[in-house]
């Protein structure tokens, strides 16, 4: 069992590590990083860096290419929670990281201008040190901020992830268990509503408002999502910028079983952890889904098989969510459906030239 010092240290660590991080010299990172990783660590991200293994792998695969584009980068955690689950020790966090965007990354061209990179991460801990860490960075959130947009417009709202609305984001005292396993409990049953509710039934709009989802949330609930589907507040927000469009395009049937191969729809889960009245869940991937519907992201069906990476961040209020902020590696899924968002950039910006 996880102890209270043990969570705290680790999140201590975590904040520390990664601020040092943010902020080294490209030709100096790998020394950072072998302070903050084991040797063999394994570091996942969101699309095109994927997987990488190992403090060299990681230091070239994403840590110098991005300190050379933004080698004035700071980081600013607004969410940061930790946990114990399956004999894992886990911390989770939520923020930005910025600075000006002064030479070529991914192939896309400096602005010289501040751009903010919107983070979700979790990183597995043994003994002070990171032998995990899975990071989806909102890449077409950066893009957006460079002035181009790839897709259709988005549903929600755009623009940065704001903290929790207590500003009490950063768990850096011991919190009650008893309300970190509540916490918990509240998001697992919530997430439990959605994954039994019957799409085939083409109840549409009314029938999502109607649903058991709408006792765990807040009736002034927040929804953060990534850049591509945006922000929305209230349940009905929800539903209409993204719950209905997404379950029109990947609906589920809970009397079939899902494709050959792909594993269980939902419940493929790494993390699941409560901190306090805050609670985080990952998975790698999260969803298995049937692309059988038009319309998410402006697409047309096109019946594929795909995974999804996914990770949510809650806060629970008066035995209700709150909030809920939700990374996505949207390029990852747009590329499984023959959609790569990266070169549609780079050659937009090409004909520019």
């Amino acid at each position: 069992m996880m102890t209270d010092a043990l969570n705290l240290a680790n999140k201590q660590a975590v904040r520390r590590l990664m601020d040092a991080l943010a902020e080294a010299k490209p030709d100096a990172v790998e020394r950072q990083l072998a302070q903050a990783y084991h040797p063999d660590a394994q570091w996942r991200g969101s699309h095109p860096w994927n997987e990488a293994q190992g403090v060299q792998a990681i230091a070239q695969t994403f840590w110098q290419p991005l300190l050379q584009a933004f080698p004035d980068l700071e980081r600013r955690d607004s969410l940061l929670l930790g946990g114990h689950y399956q004999g894992r020790d886990y911390v989770g966090a939520v923020g930005h990281l910025c600075g000006r965007f002064q030479r070529d990354w991914l192939g896309l061209p400096a602005t010289g201008q501040l751009l903010y990179l919107r983070y979700g991460e979790f990183h597995q801990m043994v003994d002070g040190r990171i032998v995990q860490s899975t990071v989806l960075l909102d890449v077409l959130d950066a893009i957006r901020q460079m002035g181009f947009w790839p897709l259709p417009p988005s549903p929600g709202f755009e623009g940065m992830w704001p903290g929790p609305l207590a500003g009490d984001g950063l768990v850096l005292t011991a919190q009650d268990p008893a309300q970190s396993a509540a916490s918990l409990a509240l998001t697992l049953a919530m997430q439990g509503s959605l994954g039994t509710y019957d799409d085939t039934l083409s109840l549409g709009r009314d029938g999502l408002l109607a649903m058991p989802q709408r006792d765990f949330w807040h009736p002034h609930m927040m929804w953060f999502g990534p850049s591509g589907i945006g922000t929305s507040r209230g349940l009905d927000g929800f539903v209409d910028v993204h719950q209905l469009p997404f379950r029109n395009a990947f609906p589920r049937d809970p009397k079939l079983p899902q494709p050959v191969g792909m594993g269980q729809h939902g419940g493929s889960h790494y993390v699941r952890i409560g901190d306090g009245r805050f609670s985080a869940t990952g998975g790698w991937p999260s969803r298995h889904m049937l692309h059988q519907g038009g319309g998410w992201l402006g697409l047309p069906p096109t019946g594929r098989a795909i995974t999804m990476r996914v990770m949510d961040f809650y806060s629970a209020e008066q035995g209700l969510i709150r909030e809920n902020w939700v990374p996505i590696d949207l390029l990852n899924v747009l590329l499984q459906l023959d959609v790569d968002v990266l070169a549609r950039v780079r050659s937009q910006f090409a004909r520019r030239g």
